[in-house]
């Protein structure tokens, strides 16, 4: 009798101990999905666009809070880091634009293709990567996804083709990855992005007239933050409706501060290319808290309350946190323990990412194909070789 008291004390003890939130989160009875009217996306060449009401069920919506806080905690690291000088050259982060990535994910399928310009950490996460391979990437160790030789830029997964440093350069590539998405017989398409900043790329208009002319299930995204660099899109471009910018092809202007809102239009993209009508254009309104890239304080050429104004009331991970609030699809509580498991996560990553050892000298010419035999990479000079292997 002694033995079976003691153990019942014990018990009540532990359960005594637990934080107070578990037990509530635990007793609480949940809606298991909700309905959420969306903003109505503006059309070009398109009679119809994405639904105004979507279902949000409360599996998906703790999912996409936490990517969202995760790629948010990520970019915030990123910038701790680069400041201590553990991360150098280029580094632009996407802190504000979290709804575009993990939105675009959710309207997709894993077998789909994305390609993206330079601002490229959360696609990265998005597509599949781990926080600790980013930011050991970021970091220039070997643990990164690229080895440590892409950085911040430079960052590929499965059916993810980077992270392109070169302005508009990847638009056309998009359009041969969707080209080979015709040609295969895949039921596949590609999300090809790219700023407001690269918009007036005579390239992309290249690659829009092919992408038409052949049919490709090609979606071109525009994440339209409002500054290309620190040029306004109104000081920089005539028309600033990047959504009709394909002329030819259909178009619609999505709010890319909502994730639902970016769901329900990818969904609606992919479903227009899969049915071989061609390519179409998205043009996402987002905003990005952060300058440039880091070498940009990004208030030089738009004013603090600007940044604080978006932030108090356009915020995408705020929005989605109150829309489940107040739907009873989460608690206050519960998503609190969730910034503490992301917050840990992305303290665990940087460790790694500062501990792990750099790549040695004689990889530098590794992995310049994907299999191909072991060959000889000439270095700095005729007398200096590299050995490439796989």
């Amino acid at each position: 009798m002694r033995k079976m008291l003691a153990a019942v004390s014990r018990v009540l003890a532990g359960a005594a101990q637990k934080p107070a939130s578990r037990v509530i989160v635990a007793s609480r009875n949940f809606a298991n999905d909700a309905t959420f009217e969306i903003k109505k996306c503006d059309l070009h060449r398109l009679e119809e666009g994405p639904p105004v009401t979507t279902v949000l069920t409360r599996e998906d919506g703790l999912k996409y809070y936490r990517m969202m806080q995760t790629v948010r905690r990520m970019e915030l690291k990123a910038d701790q880091l680069y400041k201590q000088k553990i991360i150098r050259g280029f580094c632009h982060l996407c802190d504000g634009q979290e709804a575009c990535c993990v939105g675009l994910e959710a309207g997709i399928n894993p077998t789909d293709h994305l390609i993206t310009a330079y601002r490229a950490h959360g696609f990265t996460f998005t597509r599949g990567l781990s926080v600790r391979a980013i930011l050991a990437e970021l970091t220039g160790r070997r643990g990164g996804c690229a080895k440590g030789k892409g950085g911040s830029m430079h960052m590929y997964a499965k059916n993810f083709y980077g992270g392109n440093g070169i302005v508009g350069a990847q638009v056309p590539l998009g359009a041969g990855i969707a080209l080979a998405c015709k040609y295969n017989g895949k039921d596949e398409v590609c999300l090809t992005l790219y700023g407001d900043g690269a918009a007036n790329q005579g390239q992309i208009f290249e690659a829009y007239n092919m992408a038409a002319l052949w049919k490709l299930p090609c979606i071109f995204i525009c994440e339209n933050n409002r500054y290309g660099m620190g040029t306004s899109v109104e000081r920089a471009a005539a028309s600033t409706d990047y959504y009709k910018r394909g002329d030819f092809i259909p178009g619609l202007r999505v709010d890319g501060m909502d994730i639902l809102c970016v769901r329900e239009a990818t969904k609606f993209a992919a479903a227009y290319c899969r049915s071989g009508k061609g390519p179409i254009l998205m043009e996402l309104q987002t905003y990005r808290y952060h300058g440039h890239s880091m070498s940009d304080p990004g208030v030089s050429y738009r004013t603090r309350e600007e940044i604080q104004e978006v932030r108090s009331k356009s915020d995408p991970i705020m929005l989605l946190k109150d829309r489940m609030v107040n739907s009873n699809l989460a608690s206050v509580e519960e998503l609190k323990e969730i910034d503490v498991e992301v917050r840990k996560e992305i303290e665990d990553a940087a460790q790694f990412a500062t501990a792990d050892p750099e790549p040695p000298l004689e990889e530098l010419g590794y992995h310049i194909y994907s299999s191909e035999p072991p060959f000889e990479v000439r270095g700095a000079n005729q007398w200096i070789k590299f050995k490439s292997v796989s």
